[in-house]
């Protein structure tokens, strides 16, 4: 790890995997253990671990452990068993495509496994981790050279070390840019109705020793207004053939206030995010989740008792509205289906 890069929220170690319980941060710092591939799963549905990257990480990790199971109960026969945990873990979060993406590279692996299959899962799981840390890496790099002129910047919900194998892919850019005396100071929207931004974003940041101040997500447009930010820099759980990028439920308007405000708006993830096989943003799946979450804060109710709650968990911003899509692999700038392909085929 290096200059402002401390955290890790899914790690491997003693023969299972600890995820960082994101939803009890910033109070307590607490690590569960899993050896059981349902119950991450569970941890995947129940949020305790989140972001696109993240998810894919964990899901891989949980393979391994699935694996291990079905070859101690099953022996020769643990390919066909380790489907039915395969399945629960592809149904735990609907819209982040990382997480198919990781299990089906996993799948290919089991197909040409001969023997107790652990330790070559576990290098696979691995290098799927470590590639996404060296992917954010680059892309920090990469999103940093866009930073044409020294100022603040706006970011929507948590992109950092808590929603990827390590160091972020948008918060990845804000990390290397203000190592490099590009960024004054970072402004988190509070990101509702999960607060990822108050509760994780802003613990990332303090802790790393970057300047961040918390915003409404209704304030975003207001301070836009009051000049002195350079960029919206959000990140994505699905971007399509076209360019569109659905990320948490927000960012669509603030990609509008944006474009109104001339602050440029960049999406920051890795390739392992886009979905080719989709060709806008009308089709990719938008999961809704318990209405609760709109009427209580951490058990809380605080809604009148009889109203009624629309509680989709992403939105799709446009390619029309993105100045810049950041993987690994490069830069977009002005997002089209031509450009895409040319950078997905580098």
């Amino acid at each position: 790890m290096g200059t402002h890069d401390t955290i890790r929220a899914v790690i491997w170690q003693h023969d299972g995997l600890r995820l960082l319980d994101q939803r009890v941060l910033p109070g307590r710092e607490v690590y569960l253990e899993y050896d059981d591939a349902s119950a991450v799963a569970q941890a995947i549905t129940d949020m305790v671990v989140r972001g696109a990257p993240a998810i894919g990480c964990t899901a891989a990790y949980a393979v391994v452990i699935a694996a291990r199971e079905a070859y101690a109960r099953h022996g020769t026969d643990w390919k066909l068993n380790i489907q039915s945990d395969i399945k629960t873990l592809a149904d735990s979060r609907p819209t982040a495509v990382n997480l198919f993406w990781a299990l089906k590279r996993m799948q290919s692996l089991i197909e040409g496994i001969e023997g107790d299959p652990v330790e070559p899962l576990l290098a696979e799981a691995r290098r799927i981790q470590d590639e996404d840390i060296a992917a954010n890496h680059a892309m920090g790099e990469l999103g940093a050279s866009l930073m044409e002129q020294v100022g603040a910047v706006i970011t929507h919900c948590n992109t950092g070390s808590l929603a990827t194998g390590g160091y972020g892919t948008a918060l990845g850019v804000i990390r290397s840019a203000y190592d490099k005396q590009l960024i004054t100071e970072v402004f988190a929207d509070e990101t509702r109705p999960w607060l990822q931004g108050s509760r994780l974003t802003a613990w990332e940041l303090v802790k790393d020793g970057i300047p961040v101040k918390l915003l409404a997500d209704g304030a975003a447009a207001h301070r836009m207004k009051q000049g002195g930010v350079t960029w919206a820099i959000v990140g994505s759980d699905r971007i399509t053939a076209d360019g569109s990028a659905a990320n948490k439920i927000g960012t669509y308007s603030l990609a509008v206030n944006a474009r109104f405000h001339g602050v440029k708006f960049m999406v920051v993830a890795p390739t392992s995010t886009v979905d080719m096989s989709i060709t806008d943003g009308s089709q990719i799946p938008i999961e809704s989740r318990d209405p609760d979450e709109l009427f209580s804060i951490q058990g809380k109710r605080i809604a009148a008792d009889g109203a009624g709650a629309w509680n989709p968990v992403f939105d799709v911003t446009p390619p029309e509205l993105i100045d810049a899509i950041v993987t690994e692999k490069g830069i977009v700038r002005n997002p089209t289906p031509e450009k895409m392909q040319a950078m997905m085929q580098r």
